[in-house]
């Protein structure tokens, strides 16, 4: 089901589907999120949970038990509930049952809040434990923008700038999708940019950002025009993907509590970097948000 939000000249569209934000426009009807394309990537702004990216060997040990999963979780696949709704939000809900016990033995309540902003939007994720156990996972974002975004522009007339000066280098996954000790991307350029072009994505797949001081990032075209800043405060990673090979007219901002799987790790999701723990009873939030300049 497909619900409309609206907020002044701002209008934009949630489906209970993955509790996905699948569209957002501004009042000249321009549309910011990637609508998916069968000859790229058919995804549009995805919510990752309760894992990041792939396991080592497809599986994890959760409290003892070997568990499969498909990359990124099962919530970007799930029917979610309507839980609120407002004229300018929605309140979208998955909760534990028999088929994600099968792949994922842990009692959760997800929570997904979509906002529209004065120019913009915001994406709040609420995690509760309602078990009796520890509740261990990872929760990220995989949001996909046009880009360009004006017409006549070009994929490679955009940069990525962080809020800050960084001084980090990207890692990057493998062939199979995992991470490894001392396998970085290129480094940014002026301490705070990456130019994007496809033939960079075409050989890293992924860029990923870990711990950096930033707070945010600006999609900005090269001579000016429309950008937008990803305020993504509260997660220690930040990944930017585009199809490799495809040459595809999009970007995906990637805020990330969790990330996938080192080569050399133990298979304990208690042992995943920056996988989340909480007790019986408790309870995370998180939230990003994409604004217009």
């Amino acid at each position: 089901m497909r619900i409309e939000l609206r907020r002044g000249q701002y209008a934009a569209a949630v489906d209970t589907k993955g509790g996905e934000l699948v569209s957002f426009r501004d009042g000249q009807g321009v549309e910011y999120i990637w609508q998916g394309s069968a000859e790229s990537w058919t995804g549009r702004n995805p919510n990752l949970f309760p894992i990041v990216g792939n396991l080592k060997d497809g599986t994890v040990r959760i409290n003892g038990k070997d568990c499969e999963m498909a990359r990124h979780g099962f919530a970007r696949r799930s029917e979610f509930a309507v839980a609120e709704q407002g004229e300018d939000y929605v309140v979208m809900e998955l909760r534990h049952s028999p088929e994600t016990l099968a792949c994922y033995p842990c009692p959760f309540v997800l929570r997904i809040c979509h906002q529209l902003l004065e120019q913009g939007f915001s994406t709040r994720y609420e995690v509760r434990n309602p078990g009796g156990e520890d509740l261990l996972f990872c929760v990220g974002a995989h949001t996909g923008i046009n880009c360009p975004l004006d017409g006549g522009a070009r994929f490679e007339d955009y940069r990525l700038v962080f809020d800050e000066k960084e001084e980090l280098r990207p890692l990057i996954p493998t062939a199979q999708g995992l991470l490894a000790a001392g396998r970085f991307g290129p480094e940014l350029e002026d301490g705070d940019t990456i130019r994007l072009d496809h033939r960079v994505f075409d050989q890293v797949d992924t860029l990923i950002f870990e711990g950096p001081r930033s707070k945010g990032v600006t999609l900005r075209r090269t001579g000016g025009g429309r950008e937008i800043h990803m305020s993504f405060d509260g997660f220690p990673m930040i990944a930017f993907w585009t199809m490799p090979d495809a040459s595809a007219p999009y970007i995906c901002l990637e805020p990330w509590h969790g990330c996938a799987a080192y080569e050399d790790e133990s298979g304990d999701f208690m042992d995943k970097p920056h996988a989340i723990r909480l007790a019986p009873g408790g309870e995370k939030r998180l939230s990003y948000a994409v604004e217009l300049r």
